[in-house]
C-alpha cells in the first residue's frame, strides 16, 4: 500500500481574517469551498503542489481552540528566504527564529504554527 499525501485540516475562530492571512502571509489561493448551516470549510493551495489546507469553521465555536504544547506544523519552502522574513518581521508574525539553522516560524491568528525554509 501507497499512501499520498492530500490535504492537513486545522480548524479557525474567524474565517475572513484566516484567509487574509495565508493570502498576504505564504500567498495561498482557495481553491474550494464547502458550507453547511453547521461549518465551512474552505480549501487552500499553492498554485504549486497537490496538497491543500483545509480552514475548517465551526459556526457555534468562536472561542479559541486548546493547542496543547503546539509542537506539530507545517512546513514552506520560500524562494527569497529575506523577502519572506522581511514580510513576516512587518506582519509581525514570526513567533520563533533559529538563525543557526536557517529557519523560522510563524504563527497565524489562532496561534498555529509554520516552518518557513528557504529553497535549497
Amino acid at each position: 500500500m501507497k499512501a499520498i499525501f492530500n490535504h492537513c485540516n486545522i480548524n479557525v475562530t474567524n474565517l475572513d481574517r484566516s484567509l487574509a492571512f495565508y493570502k498576504e502571509a505564504l500567498g495561498l489561493e482557495e481553491i474550494r469551498r464547502k458550507e453547511t448551516e453547521h461549518f465551512t470549510l474552505v480549501y487552500l493551495g499553492d498554485g504549486i503542489t497537490p496538497f491543500s489546507l483545509e480552514l475548517t469553521c465551526l459556526n457555534d465555536h468562536p472561542q479559541p481552540y486548546e493547542l496543547g504544547e503546539n509542537e506539530s506544523h507545517i512546513c514552506f519552502t520560500v524562494e527569497d528566504y529575506d523577502a519572506a522574513h522581511a514580510l513576516h518581521e512587518k506582519m509581525g508574525c514570526i513567533c520563533f527564529e533559529n538563525t543557526a539553522m536557517g529557519l523560522y516560524f510563524i504563527h497565524d491568528p489562532d496561534d498555529y504554527w509554520f516552518e518557513i525554509l528557504p529553497k535549497r
